[in-house]
């Protein structure tokens, strides 16, 4: 068995890692960069190991750095997690000529599938499915082009290497293709350091559906269920569950057949992963093989009962899989939703920052959060933008949503953007709760962008309680504080008026225990909680049912969200509410005449220079942040005044980039 563990990543898989490693009993080292020199899986491992500066490609990308780290700490084996060296078969020839055990498949199995163009030729000589497409590298724009036109618009470029919706781009029209093409390579050799890519047909409106395999080194492969990975944005996961909604039997056993074709083309070990597109028909098509842990294995974990990390410890120590394909049983349903640091609000950019508050939701048998960060920690503009993963699990479909409505409402992070209204948005929209679900969903659900859900006679009265049970509970503090001045006591009425955004309702409440009893025209209900004055998450029961809210305090009241919704709340007295209709309006802020940073991060290219005319539209600057690559446009035809940053300049958030002339 091994003795001791290297893990070469970072954050929320690392310490994933680190938990199954204790509990084998097996020690942990982790290895940091100057960004993570506080990071939760540094303090978490029994070793940490310094490898380099805060770039990836300059630590975690750096094969030498890792191979001293091995070293240095006497590692006899290397767990790669997923991204940065997990498929780089470099890395696990380089291990193996040092004698070190790496926690994945044979250097064979990396090279040929982890490599897109040749997975998707051995695809085709297994008889699996495949895509149509050049399987080749693409040289040039030229080249591109003749190719394009062959197999027909709209195409998808691809990384030959690495995966996790890096390196790609979707193609409608060739005038897109150089930028695409540009863009798509700059991604990969960021991600992967290797920039080699290829074009495929795109499928129009697919499901994204995988195919968790695990393989022994003793010939044994066994498939343990398939994910729906379909609600995608940027090409990245989003939400997995586990089963999909829209398999049958007779569809998963032919996925299965052909998984295991492919897994013993290559004498395949470990744990991997076989993802597939599906059209409306259920017609499949292969898309790649990724070598390594999936982000989203813990749904796998639930609903077969296994631990994937421990399984593929025990594979790469030489043990057969203790099971064989009919003793696996799928049972219930478990669901992943991806906590980002973005903004879904401002086409779902990346945000780095500190992190000034931290609440994860109570885990249970049922709830369970993967996560790598902590309050007054930093999330850091040089890596991927996902800070940790809520799995929830049920009977079926539907208690798994429930619950992970219930735990994202829970959830309560400050300091920083992330998607959590977003999840909870998509989990309350009918076409998911019906399993209605393509990689387009959140284009076509959301196609003006994401601007918080639709906010309902549901969510109303809960805007409406929980501003009243916090307001008056607030008031009731104050109306209790000594020193007042005799007669002039606050006094705290019954009829109060709750203004929601720009509509007002006029209410009466009842003081009932641990809360109050609301009547509206409209409305009549209940609410209590044990909530204590200063907590930003409000837990309580509204009419029965346990309801929760995030609270941020503004001038003048209160800003809160719940089920994906986010509001401005002001309670105020009837005569107040009548006066308030008379205060002035706050300006609005003037137009800022140019390009500003909309997040931190790293120019790539400037495509304008002072004194160039631009029209609408046009792009004028390409910002890496979170390796991911953002182009900013022009919103009108105008001239340049004045660039203030080159190629291979960082920029903070708020930063002019490009000055435009009034």
């Amino acid at each position: 068995m091994i003795k001791k563990i290297l893990i070469a990543n970072r954050g929320e898989i690392a310490l994933r890692v680190i938990r199954t490693a204790k509990k084998m009993g097996i020690k942990t080292v982790a290895v940091y960069s100057e960004a993570d020199t506080n990071a939760m899986h540094v303090a978490q491992a029994d070793e940490a190991v310094f490898i380099g500066p805060s770039p990836a490609d300059k630590s975690y990308l750096k094969i030498d750095n890792i191979m001293d780290a091995v070293r240095r700490s006497g590692a006899d084996a290397v767990h790669p997690g997923y991204g940065f060296l997990s498929e780089n078969g470099k890395f696990a020839r380089a291990l193996k000529k040092e004698g070190v055990t790496f926690i994945g498949p044979d250097v064979l199995a990396i090279d040929k599938m982890g490599d897109k163009i040749e997975a998707k030729k051995l695809a085709e000589k297994a008889k699996v499915n495949t895509i149509p497409g050049y399987m080749g590298v693409i040289q040039d724009e030229k080249e591109a082009l003749k190719i394009a036109q062959k197999i027909g618009f709209p195409i998808m470029i691809k990384a030959a290497a690495g995966g996790g919706g890096k390196g790609m781009r979707i193609v409608r029209e060739k005038e897109e293709l150089k930028q695409a093409i540009k863009s798509a390579m700059n991604e990969a050799r960021n991600s992967f350091s290797d920039d080699r890519i290829f074009i495929e047909k795109f499928i129009e409106n697919p499901r994204h559906i995988e195919i968790q395999i695990i393989a022994d080194g003793h010939g044994n492969v066994v498939c343990l269920g398939e994910r729906e990975c379909s609600i995608q944005r940027h090409h990245q996961k989003v939400i997995e569950e586990a089963p999909s909604p829209f398999l049958d039997d007779k569809t998963r056993k032919k996925m299965y057949e052909q998984s295991i074709a492919l897994a013993k083309k290559v004498h395949y070990k470990s744990a991997g992963t076989m993802e597939f597109i599906m059209d409306p028909k259920k017609n499949f098509y292969f898309l790649e093989m990724n070598t390594r842990l999936q982000v989203e294995h813990p749904v796998t974990e639930y609903i077969t009962g296994t631990d994937l990390v421990e399984l593929m410890i025990r594979i790469a120590s030489g043990e057969k899989l203790p099971f064989k394909q009919e003793d696996v049983e799928i049972k219930g349903w478990a669901m992943e939703s991806r906590i980002y640091a973005e903004d879904p609000k401002r086409g779902f950019l990346p945000s780095s920052g500190r992190i000034s508050e931290y609440k994860e939701p109570k885990k249970s048998t049922n709830v369970r959060v993967d996560s790598g960060v902590y309050a007054g920690g930093e999330v850091s503009m040089f890596y991927d933008p996902m800070i940790a993963k809520l799995i929830t699990y049920g009977a079926d479909r539907t208690e798994a949503i429930k619950t992970m409505q219930q735990s994202l409402g829970e959830f309560v992070i400050g300091g920083i953007s992330h998607n959590i209204s977003f999840l909870e948005a998509v989990m309350a929209n009918p076409r998911f709760a019906a399993g209605n679900l393509s990689t387009n969903f959140i284009a076509e659900e959301y196609p003006g962008g994401f601007t918080g859900a639709l906010v309902t006679e549901e969510t109303t009265k809960v805007f409406i309680g929980v501003a009243v049970f916090i307001y008056l509970r607030d008031a009731h503090r104050a109306a209790g504080t000594t020193g007042q001045v005799p007669g002039r006591q606050r006094q705290i009425g019954t009829r109060w008026v709750v203004t929601i955004d720009d509509h007002s309702y006029s209410i009466y409440i009842r003081d009932r225990k641990d809360g109050y009893e609301i009547r509206h025209e409209n409305y009549h209900f209940t609410i209590a909680s044990n909530w204590i004055l200063g907590n930003r998450l409000f837990q309580g029961v509204l009419d029965g049912k346990p309801v929760s809210a995030r609270i941020e305090l503004v001038p003048g009241g209160f800003q809160l969200t719940h089920a994906g919704s986010t509001v401005g709340v002001t309670v105020r007295s009837p005569r107040s509410a009548e006066l308030g209709r008379f205060m002035p309006k706050p300006k609005e802020e003037p137009e800022t005449p140019g390009i500003v940073a909309p997040i931190s991060g790293l120019v790539v290219e400037v495509k304008v220079k002072d004194g160039d005319k631009i029209k609408e539209g046009q792009d004028v600057v390409i910002l890496e942040a979170m390796k991911m690559e953002n182009v900013l446009s022009a919103q009108k035809d105008t001239e340049v005044k004045k660039v203030h940053f080159k190629a291979g300049d960082s920029v903070q958030a708020g930063q002019m980039l490009i000055e435009f002339k009034n």
